[in-house]
């Protein structure tokens, strides 16, 4: 309140300042340094320019050319400052001052709404100069009242009001003057209003393709009273001379359906600002967040190519779906490939963005973006307006930053993200075993040392995927009806998760020999059906061997080679009708799927495994949701398992991040 008090008389202070200087100074030259004003303006409202840029981005920019929205934006604040220059003109203009700068275009529609006897509403939005187009209307020759909101500043609000009455206008508050205002319609008079900015309570319409809340006051009045709609537009053509454009007289239909026909005449209404928008965008004020409200949120997830790293964003994808829903906000999923130009893109780009601010607002960090990217991936990202962003993987999280910037969005990675701090992120989730446990480990891996856990950080012990009661039902079922199973299922199954290769990793056809005797030795001891499933970075070698020994083999019931038949339920389904998991130790989105499908998960070890991978094992070892073992006690440790039952564990992750996307949803 201090402060605000505070704000509130240096307002005063400058306002009269302001008009006493520009009294004695030539009106262009005024409106010269309002420009300048507005430059000073741009150049220090980092935060409301991103919200501008972002909303002429996703409305009436090309969406190709991200310098076009810089452009805009940059004049629509040169327009803003001029129109606070303008406001101190307000003391001296007259009729003389209003003929020679201002025309009014389709006069004649004034004359015809007022014949209709039942009350004329001019209807504005926040754009141009909307102080001086209530002088005009003061000045029109008929009587006009102004339909006011008391803004925060009581002193400047009461000086505002002040120069509004000597210059004729009349004014009602909306707090206090519904009444008032009625009355004056049915007395044939006109009043001033706005329809855009509706805030929580206003009607959720279309508005450049994407639900925004716009205010229902003139339609209500328009639908009760038949009072006459004139919607009003004002445009700057040169220095103080202005263009009001009246459009056709606006008259509200009916139906039986009065919710009904609150919305559409009110988007018919928001339809005919949409064309002056799109012709004078300069004009109209972008700086507030205009989608705030709407019940529907795009959701795009950067995709580097590698399926581990798409699921992970497709399970936080899953929760941030699930938790607006139940707010009663629809979700639009969206995934891209990012794929950069030349190998070292990705590395520069990502040191570009250490240094690029949190608002965009002038398109220079797209402008290193799309150096980056193939012209196919940067159209693809263009075409969307996202406005929550997730990615998995460090090499695109500075893609994720830059876009997340671009649009306003907010921002989801998954993984350390590489060379970014963790706090140019909305939320960062952090697998546990991506966090080395010493500054020593942070130093050798590159990586620097957490000093504390953020606010926007959410550590899991696993890979996030979308693994729940529903869709292991909903996989398995599939798989049922695929007709991949040779028979009937007995219980219980075990079932088999082999992988492949990777940088350090590798499987070889000795180690599956091993595997596949320890795994028909249980079977037969348990009488088990077994369903495997490679992946598609097994190696030929491996899958032989794989073949060989399961094909004809009576108690496989289902075998599936991922590079000849990459059947998409295939994994959910064995993780669904199994018993128990066997799996492979290098895929870390492999073994949290297993454990997250709450079945025993036993992993048979191997050599040559990174210390990451190290790192998630022995955390999942530790806390009981896997087993680790040698192969060659695989039998024993499954036939135990399933003999003895033991509770199975599992890590509520999904609870972790639920709790840390309901901060910034």
């Amino acid at each position: 309140m201090k402060q605000n008090l505070i704000a509130d008389y240096l307002s005063c202070i400058l306002f009269r300042v302001v008009s006493f200087f520009t009294f004695f100074l030539p009106l262009n030259f005024s409106l010269f340094l309002g420009r300048r004003l507005g430059d000073l303006i741009y150049l220090f409202d980092r935060r409301h320019r991103g919200n501008a840029y972002a909303n002429i981005r996703k409305t009436v920019s090309d969406n190709l050319d991200c310098a076009s929205s810089a452009r805009i934006t940059r004049k629509s604040y040169q327009a803003f400052g001029q129109n606070l220059i303008e406001i101190s003109f307000i003391p001296r203009i007259n009729k003389q001052y209003l003929q020679k700068y201002i025309h009014i275009e389709n006069k004649d529609y004034i004359r015809e709404a007022f014949n209709r006897g039942k009350g004329v509403i001019f209807l504005i939005v926040h754009e141009g100069n909307w102080e001086l187009s209530n002088i005009i209307c003061a000045n029109l020759g008929f009587p006009f009242i102004l339909f006011v909101r008391d803004q925060g500043f009581p002193r400047l609000n009461a000086l505002l009001n002040a120069y509004r009455l000597k210059q004729g206008a009349k004014i009602i508050h909306k707090n206090t003057g519904v009444r008032q205002l009625i009355e004056v319609l049915k007395r044939n008079q006109s009043i001033g209003m706005t329809v855009d900015q509706g805030g929580k309570g206003g009607q959720l319409v279309n508005f450049f393709g994407k639900e925004a809340s716009m205010s229902t006051g003139a339609v209500k009045l328009a639908l009760k009273y038949d009072c006459a709609i004139i919607p009003a537009f004002y445009t700057r053509v040169k220095g103080p001379y202005t263009k009001a454009i009246l459009d056709q007289v606006f008259t509200a239909t009916r139906s039986a359906d009065p919710q009904s026909d609150l919305r559409q005449n009110l988007q018919r209404l928001i339809s005919i600002y949409e064309k002056y928008i799109r012709q004078y965008p300069y004009e109209y004020l972008w700086t507030y967040k205009i989608y705030k409200y709407g019940k529907e949120r795009e959701v795009l997830i950067l995709s580097d190519t590698k399926t581990g790293h798409l699921r992970q964003s497709e399970g936080a994808a899953k929760l941030v779906s699930q938790q607006l829903t139940a707010r009663g906000i629809k979700t639009h999923l969206s995934v891209q490939e990012v794929k950069f130009c030349w190998p070292l893109s990705a590395f520069i780009l990502s040191w570009v963005s250490r240094f690029s601010g949190k608002y965009q607002g002038r398109g220079n960090g797209m402008r290193y973006l799309r150096y980056a990217l193939t012209p196919e991936s940067w159209q693809g990202l263009m075409s969307f307006k996202p406005d929550i962003i997730i990615s998995a993987g460090g090499s695109i999280s500075a893609v994720n930053y830059l876009l997340a910037k671009e649009n306003q969005a907010k921002s989801v990675v998954l993984m350390r993200p590489a060379n970014l701090s963790l706090k140019k992120f909305n939320l960062a989730i952090i697998p546990r075993h991506d966090i080395p446990c010493s500054p020593w480990l942070c130093l050798k891996e590159g990586k620097p040392w957490p000093r504390g856990q953020r606010s926007n950080v959410v550590i899991t012990e696993g890979a996030l995927n979308l693994i729940d009661a529903e869709y292991l039902s909903q996989k398995t079922k599939r798989l049922e009806q695929s007709g991949l199973f040779r028979s009937p299922l007995l219980n219980p199954c075990i079932g088999v998760l082999i992988g492949g290769n990777s940088k350090r990793f590798s499987l070889g056809p000795e180690v599956i020999m091993g595997l596949a005797g320890e795994i028909k030795k249980s079977a037969e001891g348990l009488n088990a059906d077994i369903l495997i499933s490679t992946s598609r970075r097994s190696c030929s070698e491996v899958e032989e061997v794989i073949k060989n020994e399961f094909t004809n083999y009576a108690r496989c019931k289902l075998l599936v080679i991922a590079r000849q038949n990459n059947n998409p339920d295939v994994v959910g389904g064995i993780l669904g009708s199994s018993s128990l998991i066997v799996s492979s130790p290098e895929s870390i989105s492999m073994i949290s799927e297993a454990v997250c499908a709450e079945k025993y998960v036993v992993v048979f070890n191997s050599g040559n495994l990174s210390a990451k991978h190290r790192r998630f094992l022995k955390n999942y070892q530790d806390k009981g949701y896997i087993y680790l073992e040698q192969i060659k006690d695989l039998s024993l440790c499954i036939n135990q398992l399933l003999r003895n039952k033991p509770q199975v564990n599992s890590p509520k992750d999904n609870l972790k991040v639920i709790e840390g996307l309901n901060k910034i949803l």
